[in-house]
């Protein structure tokens, strides 16, 4: 049976909230009932059941410890009339399984990415192997062998076509093969490779013309300040072939040696393995003495572009990009470059004798022929005019220089845009005109080598626009010792010997008379004939091309006024060999 709670009397308030006065405010707590359970809180505690009346109430011995102290401090019995303290056992609070799964705030930490900037950059977390269906890797596998076929198939039918084109379009004899001419034998540059010779140091004989000094300023030319490339129309350029030259004619006289040649001449022998475009060179025999000429209007006057690259030219002779336009523009480029990379304040060196190829009161480019001999074995020297292209001083003493010029005439062609790549990857550019042009630059080489120039200074000179061959600029120019030059695009200054001595030995072989040596079109391989005495000659004419066919040298824009019209010049001798 319940029993009856009683509630003590409560008196009424006429003037306000609470007890009337603090006296019956004393009555009313001696009647307020004792034992009642009250447990204060705060706003941080949190609150479950008032009271529970299913429950009984425990021993008096339960543990005090499982009490909940107040931060106010009541709930004592000994120290106050009231007893507020509220046994936990007796009177739950909360649910302990809903207190776990309640939260005011959701503290869980966040979810960490899968795909983070650790797990991207961390290479070396081990990853778990992860099951792959085998059948699906098996077809993958085979796809990719049967696409690597493809492309294997494609670029060798791409390489065929380039090489049929190239053949079509390029590789013609130099000189036309008359019907009559007895042909001695044909030496493959395989057998070229294996050879080597040891020669001495040479002696210079004679030192002729006039050099100017260099202009230390065009080595800071960058493509950011670039300058335009000059023409040089009222300065002589000369291409004497070797028995035209008086001084080489004196020295045959005087017996200073057995053979005779020029440096441009030489240097195509010495680094005929590398070649690609046909060239000649006409030998004769007068005694027991040897002179190597050059035709007039020989391909040897202009310089190959794009010779060694696997990128066929345009077929038409008459583009500004065949073979044909660009050597001739090549050679106009050299000639300008040459002259105006050198101060010209009229201070120049002169040497023993002044040019012998210019008249009196011509302007003469800046050039200086050293006549070198060389000796090959005890009975034979080897006679041969080199040529440097300027001066300079260092540390007080005067060291040649020779000047030569690459140049771009289409980025697509190359793959490298010198404007682009030339001032932050300068060795990209050069490795690239190494694969393109390693002919023309061994030909360099082995020219100021044969010269004894301290330093050969190359030009990277661009056209001002792709579809224009007449304008240029000068984008840089770099310095490069001969000798370490040559090691670094392997050229072997012994097999380059070599080569020469072979030939040599071979002609001294051969009855008086003129021989032509030709390098085979399409063939890596050289071939000797027989040809008559007059052949080359003012009274020999070969057959002619029909007018049609033949190509005239690229005119100027009447804007721009005549292109480089100096006497012996390379345009003069290619309208020359043409008429």
């Amino acid at each position: 049976m319940v029993g009856v709670f009683e509630v003590g009397a409560v008196p009424f308030n006429p003037d306000g909230w609470g007890p009337p006065d603090s006296a019956a405010a004393a009555s009313i707590t001696t009647t307020l009932p004792l034992h009642v359970p009250f447990a204060p809180f705060s706003r941080s505690d949190k609150l479950g059941r008032i009271a529970d009346f299913t429950r009984s109430f425990p021993s008096s011995n339960a543990n005090p410890s499982n009490r909940p102290s107040s931060r106010h401090g009541a709930g004592n019995p000994a120290d106050s009339p009231f007893d507020f303290s509220l046994d936990v056992d007796a009177f739950p609070l909360a649910n302990p399984e809903d207190d776990s799964s309640f939260r005011l705030v959701d503290a869980k930490p966040p979810p960490r990415p899968k795909f983070g900037p650790k797990w991207r950059f961390n290479q070396n977390r081990p990853q778990l192997p992860q099951r792959r269906d085998e059948e699906v890797e098996a077809r993958k596998r085979e796809a990719e062998k049967e696409r690597a076929r493809r492309d294997r198939l494609y670029n060798l039918n791409r390489s065929n076509q380039n090489q049929q084109r190239r053949e079509a379009a390029i590789f013609k004899s130099s000189v036309d093969i008359q019907p009559e001419w007895n042909m001695l034998d044909q030496i493959p540059f395989l057998t070229f490779s294996k050879l080597s010779f040891s020669v001495p140091e040479p002696e210079d004989l004679l030192i002729c013309g006039a050099l100017e000094y260099y202009d230390r300023s065009f080595d800071r030319i960058t493509p950011k300040n670039e300058r335009r490339l000059e023409r040089f129309k009222n300065r002589n350029f000369f291409k004497v072939t070797t028995t035209d030259d008086p001084v080489i004619r004196r020295l045959a006289n005087e017996d200073k040696a057995t053979v005779f040649a020029t440096d441009t001449i030489l240097s195509t022998l010495m680094c005929a393995p590398r070649s690609v475009y046909s060239w000649d060179i006409v030998i004769q025999r007068v005694g027991n003495k040897l002179f190597f000429d050059k035709r007039d209007g020989s391909q040897l006057d202009l310089l190959s572009v794009h010779e060694t690259s696997q990128e066929p030219l345009p077929e038409a002779k008459d583009d500004i990009n065949s073979a044909y336009s660009l050597s001739v523009e090549a050679a106009y480029i050299n000639q300008n470059f040459s002259q105006q990379v050198l101060v010209r304040d009229g201070n120049k060196v002169s040497f023993d004798e002044s040019n012998p190829f210019a008249n009196e009161g011509d302007e003469v480019a800046s050039v200086a022929y050293r006549y070198r001999r060389w000796k090959l074995d005890n009975d034979m020297h080897l006679v041969a005019r080199c040529e440097v292209q300027s001066v300079v001083d260092v540390n007080n003493q005067k060291s040649f220089l020779t000047l030569n010029a690459l140049n771009e005439f289409d980025p697509k062609y190359s793959g490298v845009d010198w404007r682009q790549k030339l001032e932050t990857q300068r060795g990209a550019v050069l490795a690239t005109e190494l694969k393109n042009n390693a002919n023309k630059l061994a030909k360099w080489t082995a020219q100021a080598i044969l010269a004894n120039a301290d330093l050969m200074k190359l030009g990277y000179v661009s056209r001002v626009h792709p579809r224009d061959h007449f304008n240029h600029v000068i984008l840089g120019v770099v310095g490069y010792k001969p000798r370490d030059f040559a090691a670094q695009i392997n050229l072997n200054t012994a097999n380059m010997w070599g080569i020469v001595k072979s030939i040599v030995d071979l002609c001294m072989k051969l009855n008086e008379g003129k021989y032509v040596l030709v390098k085979d079109p399409s063939k890596p391989q050289v071939r000797i004939y027989e040809v008559p005495a007059d052949a080359f000659e003012n009274d020999y004419v070969e057959e002619p091309l029909p007018e049609e066919e033949q190509v005239q040298p690229p005119t100027e824009d009447p804007e721009d006024g005549e292109a480089n019209g100096t006497t012996n010049d390379v345009e003069d001798k290619e309208i020359e060999a043409q008429n």
